[in-house]
């Protein structure tokens, strides 16, 4: 079997003809069909390794993207509703200082996270992997800056990353990004007059979506649907990989979702997955790459314990689920009396670095947004009232698109109390506890919120808005970036996997996913994520 298993549509119902039966002979078996799994089956494919993928979720049809659009922007829909997640295969618990909202940006099938991602692409910057020697909190990684500077290349011709060179706080590159930066947005032009009168610089956003034709796909077309759907396919998602995988010979099952690993005390032997018939198959090969994200990969692992791993496996140093970290939103916003033309834009054209590396041991990293689509769309704005017709119409045009607002990323240090577990008390459809969700905050964390939102005030009041809200440290929430649960480091009591990102305990079994990052910065975390896959596949191919 070596093209790729498919369902007969996104809805979950799969065609009785379809072949989930494990690959003899396998040389790899990576769990998970997002952005890394994908990219590390593609590059071991292209190098003539025998690659099985198996993911949770279901191939989706392209052809249903419009549907899945029209899904997102009408209200009877919830975010779940639109990658078909909930239920019991999603059921999960967050019992921790802080509700966790996993399934609001969480989707399973073949695309992973980049099926609803908003596409922003930057690279760490150089004190990121330095925090604890840079700035005085946190560990370091075991790597640096330069490390990953050539993956970081790669990964943005892989994805394809529209971007200049116009950001003077970015670490440095020496390769131009693979397509011209999208033109700032209208409201990006009043906010500049606003940031030169505040001293504040703004700089463009990299984005993993064509400003023209790249890789066989077309250029935005201007849905403006971005996150959660792209049905033009100009933003990259990770069935741009996973096909290309196929088609080089690697075998991509979905619905597969892996209950166990199966091991001694040195190697795993296979992968215990079940299909929507009710079987169970064992999926054996020499190497096995874990890239199920933030939340799923440590929870495969906990559940695959043994008399060689009680606590779960790979897990000699305890660290399996812990160190939990997201980014945090900060943000304020409000009206102005002219247009604004916000909501025409689907993603961020503008950005701003500048505070960044001021981040020391009280106040963290934080990277300003530019909102192109701040204050509510002409739907949410149909809603609120009862008039219909003229009236409706005229009350939208005097009150829609005079809206703006200045958002940002903050940096959460990793801390033991923040952790994925096991939930002793529910199960999901398989009969496996779901994964409970330990999250809290962080005071430095908070402090950094509440810079954040003084340079944003100052924003605001140098372009004459009136401020209507703020998302302050009382009401921030998550931006949906799992990340630390199987930490990178050098000592194995005190982290997962090595600088090659290979379990200290399991001598075939690597992790490609955000789950390895020992501090997550304040930028968006793909790019990174895809460089580390990249690096995965290397030293896998060479342990072959």
């Amino acid at each position: 079997m070596s093209e790729t298993s498919t369902t007969a549509g996104g809805s979950g119902s799969a065609a009785d003809d379809v072949d989930r039966s494990p690959v003899s002979g396998a040389d790899v078996c990576v769990v998970g069909a997002g952005p890394a799994g994908s990219l590390v089956a593609d590059r071991l494919a292209a190098r003539g390794h025998e690659v099985v993928v198996l993911d949770a979720g279901p191939q989706f049809d392209d052809s249903e993207r419009i549907e899945r659009m029209e899904r997102a922007i009408r209200p009877a829909y919830d975010r779940p509703d639109v990658w078909d997640g909930g239920g019991e295969r999603d059921a999960y618990a967050s019992t921790g200082e802080q509700f966790y909202p996993l399934n609001q940006a969480r989707s399973k099938g073949v695309g992973g996270s980049t099926l609803h991602w908003q596409g922003m692409v930057m690279r760490l910057h150089e004190d990121d992997f330095n925090s604890g020697s840079a700035r005085g909190v946190g560990p370091d990684w075991p790597m640096d800056y330069a490390d990953l500077r050539p993956y970081y290349a790669e990964a943005e011709t892989e994805l394809g990353v529209a971007g200049a060179d116009d950001n003077p706080f970015a670490p440095p590159r020496e390769e131009p990004y693979p397509m011209p930066a999208f033109p700032p947005s209208y409201s990006d032009s009043l906010f500049a007059e606003a940031c030169e009168e505040a001293e504040i610089a703004m700089h463009s956003v990299p984005n993993a979506r064509n400003s023209e034709s790249y890789d066989g796909r077309s250029q935005c077309v201007g849905y403006g649907t971005c996150q959660p759907v792209c049905p033009s396919g100009a933003k990259y998602d990770a069935t741009v990989h996973a096909d290309r995988a196929a088609e080089r010979g690697a075998t991509v099952v979905d619905r597969a979702p892996v209950q166990r690993l199966d091991h001694g005390p040195d190697r795993i032997e296979a992968a215990i997955y079940a299909t929507p018939d009710g079987e169970e198959h064992r999926q054996e090969a020499s190497a096995f790459v874990i890239a199920a994200g933030g939340v799923e990969t440590p929870r495969l692992l906990l559940l695959s314990d043994s008399e060689h791993y009680p606590d779960g496996l790979a897990n000699s140093s305890g660290a399996v689920g812990r160190y939990f970290m997201d980014h945090l939103f900060a943000g304020a916003g409000g009206v102005l009396d002219e247009p604004t033309r916000q909501n025409h834009v689907g993603f961020m054209t503008s950005e701003s670095h500048q505070f960044y590396d001021d981040a020391d041991e009280g106040v963290g990293p934080f990277k300003l947004e530019f909102l192109n689509y701040a204050g509510p769309s002409p739907v949410e704005q149909a809603l609120t009232g009862d008039d219909w017709g003229d009236e409706l119409l005229g009350r939208l045009q005097e009150s829609y698109g005079t809206n703006v607002a200045v958002g940002g990323l903050v940096e959460q240090l990793p801390r033991s109390e923040s952790y994925v577990g096991l939930d002793p008390d529910r199960t999901d459809d398989h009969g496996n506890p779901v994964p409970d969700v330990h999250w809290s905050i962080g005071d430095r964390a908070r402090r950094t919120i509440e810079r954040a939102n003084e340079v944003q005030h100052e924003i605001l009041d140098a372009l004459g808005a009136e401020i209507t809200w703020t998302v302050g440290p009382d009401a921030t929430g998550p931006a949906y970036h799992h990340m630390g649960t199987t930490r990178m480091g050098t000592d194995p009591a005190e982290s997962v996997v090595d600088a090659s990102l290979r379990t200290h305990d399991l001598e075939n079994c690597w992790i490609a996913s955000s789950s390895v990052f020992p501090t997550g910065g304040a930028l968006n975390p793909t790019l990174t994520i895809a460089a580390l896959a990249l690096k995965t596949a290397d030293h896998v191919d060479e342990s072959l």
